[in-house]
């Protein structure tokens, strides 16, 4: 059984024992909550196994002919998802 849940503006496609990062979520590693399905209205409960960040994205402004160049770096904080049930 599968379900459609949705988090941090994106959906994801999820069955029981799988593993998901998503976007940074609130809650503290070891806790469990609850998501709702998008489809068909089934409850998807989920345990936060960590908090991190992901690899740094390189962000590089150039305008040929003018010295002008920027560059900047990023790291987005993610929480990995273990899905318990879907119900």
């Amino acid at each position: 059984m599968f379900a459609v849940i949705k988090t941090g503006g994106k959906q994801y496609h999820v069955q029981k024992g799988d593993k998901i990062t998503v976007e940074k979520l609130t809650d503290e590693a070891g806790k469990s909550l609850t998501l709702t399905d998008m489809l068909n209205g089934k409850s998807v409960t989920a345990k936060v196994l960590k908090h991190g960040r992901n690899d740094k994205v390189i962000i590089f402004k150039k305008k040929r002919r003018h010295n002008y160049r920027r560059k900047k770096g990023h790291m987005q904080h993610h929480t990995v998802l273990e899905i318990m049930n879907v119900a």
